[in-house]
């Protein structure tokens, strides 16, 4: 029999400066608790903001961060990405 691979719960929410919201893990959350990404706001459910500017417009692609308020370094991301794919 196949495993079915669980989904992660996710049960932390975060707001962005711009209004925005989004769900994440808790796992995740803490972890930006720590780095001092997130401030935790309350505990149930886990609400956390951004504590600096545009740090919600950072993402993980591929074990790169990119600020996507950058549209060159995205694309030089996404090109070199679609190379390696081809190979």
């Amino acid at each position: 029999m196949k495993s079915k691979k669980k989904a992660k719960k996710r049960t932390a929410l975060i707001y962005c400066r711009d209004g925005k919201q989004f769900w994440t893990t808790p796992t995740e959350f803490w972890q930006w608790v720590r780095d001092r990404v997130v401030g935790n706001v309350k505990e149930n459910p886990l609400t956390g903001v951004f504590l600096r500017d545009h740090e919600e417009f950072m993402v993980l692609i591929n074990h790169t961060v990119l600020d996507m308020a950058s549209p060159n370094h995205l694309r030089e991301v996404m090109t070199a990405r679609r190379k390696s794919k081809k190979v």
